[in-house]
């Protein structure tokens, strides 16, 4: 695949169109209609998305996991994509009970989890919060306290990310109108949480994979090297010359650490 560093293609096009889906529904769980999607067979692993982002935006990654033998799911979170929210704000804890949500509508009794900031928080927490559901977690792109991040500085690539995720919120979503309210909203949420400690992070029993682009826009390195240092047994993984958007800039770079982790993960199973 090409590469799409400064993600022109991405704002013109988005990432590459999913096949028809084997089977997409949604669940109802704490004031949200949560919707899903699964394409393969085989070993499941759940992807997560970012932040005013959709599960589409995982175009790349679905082919190379299906092609590998993996039941791929995805979820759009709660009031991005094709789902719903009410009034309650944001938090953390309550996306990963949407995850658990399609876990059970799903009957998949467990699964690894593949996260993309946002995302990555949310699978982290289930896997604190339920960890006899959860294989394990590949953490990409995220902070797990608000020391973790970088002062915000807009630049160009960020800014065409932006605008596809407007375009993608207003042709997905039941309320296309509330983009702004929604960036409010989840804004918030990313300026206070997570926030959790080194003891918190030390109790932690799944498999986890900390990522790290080098030049990620939002997350400090430093941060990805404590977290690998303070959740037992993680690995950390560095990705070069790719920023915070490295599955749709570099997909073959990315999708090699993915596919690394689920081997890793299955395997340790067997």
């Amino acid at each position: 695949m090409e590469a799409d560093d400064d993600l022109k293609h991405f704002e013109a096009h988005g990432a590459a169109p999913l096949s028809v889906a084997g089977d997409q529904g949604s669940v109802d769980n704490d004031g949200a209609r949560i919707w899903y999607a699964t394409y393969g067979a085989g070993a499941p692993v759940i992807l997560l998305h970012g932040g005013l982002g959709h599960s589409g935006n995982w175009g790349y990654q679905v082919p190379a996991l299906v092609s590998a033998g993996h039941r791929v799911v995805l979820i759009d979170s709660r009031g991005h994509g094709r789902s719903t929210r009410d009034a309650k704000p944001y938090l953390y804890e309550r996306m990963a009970t949407d995850v658990l949500a399609v876990m059970d509508a799903l009957q998949l009794d467990k699964a690894a989890l593949t996260g993309w900031s946002d995302g990555a928080c949310t699978a982290l927490i289930l896997g604190m919060q339920a960890p006899e559901r959860v294989a394990g977690v590949f953490f990409f792109g995220c902070n797990m306290d608000p020391g973790g991040t970088k002062e915000f500085v807009p630049t160009p690539v960020i800014d065409r990310c932006f605008s596809r995720h407007r375009q993608d919120y207003e042709h997905l979503s039941p309320t296309p109108d509330a983009f702004d309210a929604f960036v409010g909203a989840v804004s918030e949420m990313m300026r206070t949480q997570p926030d959790y400690s080194a003891d918190d992070l030390a109790k932690i029993r799944v498999p986890v994979t900390i990522v790290q682009s080098e030049n990620d826009e939002f997350i400090k390195q430093e941060h990805a090297e404590y977290l690998a240092r303070s959740i037992p047994g993680a690995a950390l993984v560095m990705l070069p010359g790719v920023s915070h958007f490295a599955p749709l800039q570099r997909p073959d770079l990315f999708n090699d650490a993915v596919l690394t982790f689920v081997d890793k993960v299955f395997s340790s199973r067997a």
